[in-house]
């Protein structure tokens, strides 16, 4: 049985849990409780946690006392002196309210094949468990789940070395810093090519982040741990003064939330030159200024579209202040439908942080994965192998020898013009030609069936986006 088997297995728990009312983000929490008790004793390290509270007291106990006795771990382990094991329990309570139910899923998780899961990784095993809960759009998790392709292809990119030090300031479950780290074990033998002294840097100290949502930093706490990175994973909002320690780092990799502050509030921080009540605009601000100033740092950030054009002076001094201070040498337009909100249209900035304040960025590049793409989604999934023009064209010593209609650039002088707005790049779209020009039926029937096809596909996949909204309105 392999972690995929096991995953669904765990998910289809979730039934049972129906009665109780417990939503899909209530039950991977509650399943992250359970879970890290039963992983700690698969990797026999169960040394910092209280011996009546290990895995074992949970398979010896039935009924009421189970319950009770479950009830009262949350408790305790939240109190425990382990900072990881009280961090993942702070705070911790049960939504299962029956405890036939909770008998019932600890037999069936104590019954799964952990044998093969330790062979393909138990973290492995955890990511596949929260990429399910992303992809229900009824949990609501997508919102902070950012696409396993999308943060290959990015990490690849950027290319975060040994001894550098990573961030991502808007962490959900760490999915770019577990990328990260991946990425540099895969270039160093899993660390064994690294000192003693190297190879404990990048597992207790080079890939941090903030989060600020509970239950998710929870998440974020498990992922990292059974990845086997111990950095810090603060439990905060990057907005307030907290964000101000956070800096000189030699790479960011995140995917900020969209949308405003609560209230229209202004963020805490008052060390943002530009003050604005967009998130996304505020995000940007303390990533490049978190960056060290050598000419080597780096960062890849996903914005919506609004941040590319929003007009209010506010949004044109700090893609100007951006531009000035970094060498924003690519954009990435992305194609919608890979986020959980329906149509929403979002890009990637990669940026280098220059040695100086001033004119770092003379030219951007902008590759258009967004126009006459297919409609992504359950039945399209995103994989790797889309991103496969990109990479050619972002990888190549000379970018002006790309012939690729989606690839183009645009001069700092060219992107004043317009008005400074960084919403360029976008092709041509002839997703309506098949209205406007159908061929002459006579002529070609073959044809004009299928563009009709096409048509009814289209409009097909509009209407399950827009049933999908209206469900979750519902929901």
């Amino acid at each position: 049985m392999g972690n995929q088997d096991i995953v669904q297995k765990l998910w289809n728990l979730c039934n049972v849990l129906r009665d109780d009312g417990i939503t899909y983000h209530q039950y991977v929490t509650e399943l992250t409780y359970i879970l890290f008790l039963k992983m700690m004793k698969e990797k026999d390290n169960e040394k910092h946690i209280p011996e009546e509270y290990r895995w074992d007291s949970l398979v010896e106990k039935h009924g009421i006392e189970l319950h009770d006795h479950y009830r009262q771990l949350l408790l305790d382990l939240g109190k425990v002196d382990s900072e990881i094991i009280q961090q993942i329990y702070n705070n911790a309570t049960t939504n299962i309210e029956e405890p036939k139910n909770l008998e019932k899923i600890i037999r069936s998780i104590d019954g799964l094949d952990w044998y093969s899961a330790k062979e393909e990784g138990l973290g492995d095993l955890y990511e596949g468990l929260l990429e399910k809960n992303a992809s229900e759009t009824k949990s609501g998790a997508g919102q902070y789940f950012t696409p396993r392709p999308l943060i290959d292809v990015i990490t690849r990119l950027v290319d975060p070395k040994p001894g550098e030090r990573c961030n991502d300031p808007a962490a959900g479950t760490f999915g770019f810093m577990i990328a990260a780290d991946t990425h540099v074990r895969s270039k160093t033998d899993d660390y064994f090519d690294l000192g003693e002294q190297e190879a404990e840097f990048q597992r207790n100290k080079a890939f941090t982040g903030a989060e600020l949502v509970k239950d998710t930093h929870r998440l974020a706490l498990m992922n990292a741990l059974l990845h086997d990175i111990h950095g810090e994973i603060m439990l905060g909002d990057t907005l307030s003064d907290m964000g101000k320690d956070m800096k000189n780092y030699d790479v960011v990799l995140t995917n900020p939330p969209f949308g405003t502050k609560k209230g229209g509030e202004r963020p805490t921080r008052d060390d943002l030159t530009f003050t604005t009540t967009n998130k996304q605009l505020n995000f940007l601000q303390h990533i490049y200024r978190s960056l060290k100033p050598n000419g080597k740092t780096r960062a890849a950030v996903i914005v919506p579209d609004d941040v590319l054009f929003k007009n209010e002076s506010k949004g044109k001094e700090i893609r100007n202040d951006l531009m000035n201070k970094c060498d924003l040498h690519t954009i990435l337009r992305l194609p919608t439908g890979i986020f959980y909100a329906p149509g929403v249209k979002t890009n990637v900035l990669f940026y280098t942080r220059g040695v100086n304040d001033n004119g770092n960025t003379s030219k951007v590049w902008v590759y258009d994965m967004r126009t006459n793409m297919p409609s992504f989604g359950k039945r399209t999934p995103l994989t790797s192998k889309h991103f496969n023009g990109f990479l050619e064209a972002y990888q190549a010593d000379d970018r002006a020898n790309i012939k690729d209609e989606r690839w183009n650039s645009f001069t700092r002088k060219e992107i004043k013009k317009n008005d400074d707005s960084l919403d360029i790049g976008l092709i041509a779209d002839d997703s309506f030609s098949i209205y406007e020009n159908l061929p002459n039926p006579i002529e070609s029937t073959e044809e004009a069936v299928g563009n009709l096809e096409k048509a009814v596909s289209i409009l097909n996949e509009v209407i399950e986006e827009l049933q999908s909204a209206e469900d979750d309105k519902n929901e």
